[in-house]
C-alpha cells in the first residue's frame, strides 16, 4: 500500500512538474512572440501615388488601402533607392543601394548582379527563428530560395499565360502595324480573345512573338483566374492556420503593371471613359529640360510613347485600366487584411503595404517609370503596428523616408540581430511621433549617375551629363517649373549640390 502511495505522491509530483515546465514553456513562448511579433510584408508593383488616402486621383477607389492607412501610419513623402523594378527591390531585400551594388536597372550592365545571401531579408529572418513565407512579385524574379515556403503563379499576362500571349508567325506582320491582331482560341473564360486588346501597334518588339505588354483592357473573368487572386488565396490558407514559430509572410501583387487587365467588374465602378480625368499636364513641360531629361522623358524603354497613345486617342482607356487594375489588387488586399484580422495572428502582426515605385502616366510625355521626377520615384508606404502596441494611429508623416529604411525598421521592431551593411534608418521614431521634421534628405538613382534628391520642400535631380533640375514641392508638386536657372534659388541650388555629394559620400564609404 506504502508503495502504491508512494507512487501516487510521486505521479502527483510529477505532473505538477510538467504543468509548471508546460506554463514555464508557455510563457517563454508568449514572450518570445512578443519580442519578436509577425511581420505581414505586402508589395504592390508599379503603384503611384493615386490611392484615395493620397489623393493623387480623384477617381480612385481604394477603401481597403485607405482603411490600413487609418489603422496606422501612411508616408506621403516616400522615395524608392531606384524607380525601376530589379533596382528597388534587391535593394530593399538586401539593406543596399544601387551605388553600392550596381544593380540599377532590368538590364544590360546596369542589371549587376543579386548581393551576398547573408544580406537577404528573408535569411536574416529564418536565423532568428522565424518562419519565411512568400508569395507572387516580391524579388524582381521568383526566388524560392530565400523562403521556407514559397508560391508562385502567372501574374505578368493574367489571366492570360504568356504561351497564350506569343503571336504566331502568321500573325508578326500585323504586330507592327495600325492593326495588330493575335488571336487566343480558348482562352480565358474558355473564349477567343484578340490581343492587344486596345488595338496598338507594338513600337519596342515588333518583331518578336513576345506579346505586347504596354496594353489595357477589361477581362470578363472569374476573379480566381488572375495570378493575383490565387497569390491572395494561398496567403490566406497561411494566414488561417495555427504557427508554431513567428512568421514573415510577403505577398507581391504585379498589378497595376503592364499589361493593365483587370476583372471587368473593377471597370464597371469606375466612371465612363469619357468622363475619366486625365493626369494633370501642361503642353511646354519638357521646355525647360535639357538633353538628357528630356531622353529619360521621351524613351519609351520601360512602356510605350504618349505620342501613341494620343495619336491612337488611347489616354483615358489607359488612365481608366490602370484605375481599375488599382481597385482590383485593393479588393485582394482587403480580403488579405480580413483574414488576418479574423486569424489568431491578428494582435502581433506588424503590416507593411508599399509598391516598389510609381508610375508616370503622361505627365511629361512619360509612360511608365524609370525617371527622376517625383510621379515615378515617390510611392506609397502604410505601416500599421499590432494592435498589442501603443502608438499613433490613423496619421499622416511627411517627412522624406526611403523605401531602403523597411529592413532596417523591421531589424528594430522584430528583436533582429543588427546588420551593419543595412542602409538606411528605422522608421520606428517616426511611428512613434509621425509629425517630427528632422530635416532628413532621401536619394533616389536612375542609372549610373543619375540621381534624385528629395527634402521635405525640395527636390533636385543631377544627371551623368552635369544637367541639374530643381523644384519646390509645395509651390509645384508637379514639377512643372525648373528653377535650376532663377537667381532666387541660387542658394538653395548651391545647398542641394552640397547636400547630395554628402549623401552620396556617406553611401559609397558604408
Amino acid at each position: 500500500m506504502r508503495s502504491y502511495q508512494g507512487f501516487q505522491v510521486m505521479t502527483f509530483n510529477m505532473m505538477i512538474l510538467i504543468g509548471w515546465s508546460l506554463l514555464f514553456t508557455g510563457l517563454v513562448q508568449a514572450e518570445d512572440r512578443r519580442n519578436h511579433p509577425n511581420v505581414l510584408l505586402i508589395a504592390v508593383d508599379d503603384l503611384n501615388d493615386w490611392i484615395g488616402c493620397m489623393k493623387g486621383h480623384p477617381q480612385a477607389r481604394t477603401p481597403h488601402m485607405d482603411k490600413l492607412a487609418a489603422r496606422g501610419v501612411l508616408f506621403t513623402n516616400a522615395y524608392c533607392a531606384a524607380p525601376v523594378c530589379l533596382a528597388s527591390r534587391t535593394a530593399i531585400f538586401c539593406g543596399r543601394y544601387p551605388d553600392q551594388t550596381g544593380v540599377f536597372s532590368n538590364w544590360g550592365k546596369t542589371r549587376g548582379k543579386m548581393p551576398a545571401k547573408s544580406l537577404q531579408m528573408p535569411l536574416h529572418f529564418s536565423a532568428t527563428g522565424y518562419e519565411t513565407l512568400g508569395a507572387g512579385k516580391l524579388y524582381h524574379a521568383a526566388s524560392p530560395q530565400f523562403f521556407d515556403d514559397y508560391f508562385d503563379t502567372e501574374q505578368r499576362w493574367s489571366p492570360f499565360t504568356q504561351e497564350q500571349a506569343q503571336y504566331t508567325e502568321a500573325e508578326l506582320p500585323s504586330k507592327g502595324s495600325d492593326s495588330p491582331e493575335h488571336l487566343v482560341v480558348d482562352g480565358p473564360g474558355g473564349k477567343d480573345w484578340i490581343l492587344p486588346l486596345n488595338g496598338l501597334p507594338s513600337e519596342r518588339n515588333a518583331d518578336g512573338k513576345e506579346g505586347e505588354s504596354f496594353d489595357w483592357g477589361a477581362v470578363d473573368v472569374a476573379d480566381v483566374e488572375m495570378g493575383d487572386t490565387r497569390i491572395t488565396n494561398w496567403a490566406m490558407e497561411k494566414l488561417g492556420g495555427q504557427r508554431t514559430k513567428p512568421f514573415f509572410l510577403g505577398v507581391g501583387y504585379y498589378r497595376p503593371h503592364i499589361p493593365l487587365f483587370a476583372p471587368q467588374q473593377d471597370f464597371d465602378v469606375l466612371p465612363p471613359v469619357e468622363a475619366i480625368q486625365l493626369p494633370l499636364c501642361i503642353p511646354d513641360d519638357l521646355d525647360d529640360l535639357g538633353e538628357a531629361g528630356r531622353r529619360f522623358a521621351l524613351d519609351p524603354i520601360t512602356a510605350g510613347t504618349h505620342q501613341l497613345v494620343t495619336d491612337h486617342a488611347q489616354w483615358k482607356q489607359a488612365v481608366r485600366a490602370y484605375l481599375a487594375c488599382i481597385g482590383y489588387v485593393d479588393r485582394q488586399i482587403g480580403r488579405l487584411i480580413t483574414k488576418l484580422d479574423d486569424s489568431e495572428h491578428a494582435g502581433n502582426t506588424w503590416i507593411i503595404l508599399f509598391s516598389d515605385h510609381g508610375w508616370q502616366l503622361g505627365e511629361k510625355q512619360h509612360w511608365g517609370k524609370w525617371t527622376g521626377w517625383r510621379t515615378s520615384s515617390r510611392m506609397p508606404l502604410i505601416i500599421v503596428p499590432p494592435a498589442n502596441l501603443q502608438l499613433p494611429r490613423g496619421k499622416v508623416c511627411a517627412e522624406p523616408v526611403s523605401l531602403m529604411d523597411l529592413y532596417p525598421t523591421l531589424i528594430e521592431v522584430c528583436g533582429l540581430a543588427e546588420k551593419k551593411e543595412v542602409a538606411g534608418r528605422s522608421l520606428m521614431p517616426l511611428l512613434k511621433n509621425p509629425e517630427q521634421d528632422n530635416g532628413r534628405a532621401v536619394v533616389t538613382a536612375f542609372d549610373p549617375g543619375n540621381h534624385a534628391l528629395s527634402t521635405r520642400e525640395w527636390r533636385y535631380l543631377r544627371y551623368e551629363n552635369g544637367e541639374e533640375e530643381l523644384y519646390h514641392v509645395h509651390a509645384d508638386p508637379h514639377e512643372w517649373h525648373n528653377l535650376v536657372n532663377v537667381a532666387q534659388h541660387r542658394s538653395i541650388l548651391t545647398e542641394m549640390r552640397h547636400r547630395l555629394e554628402s549623401e552620396l559620400l556617406d553611401i559609397r564609404e558604408q
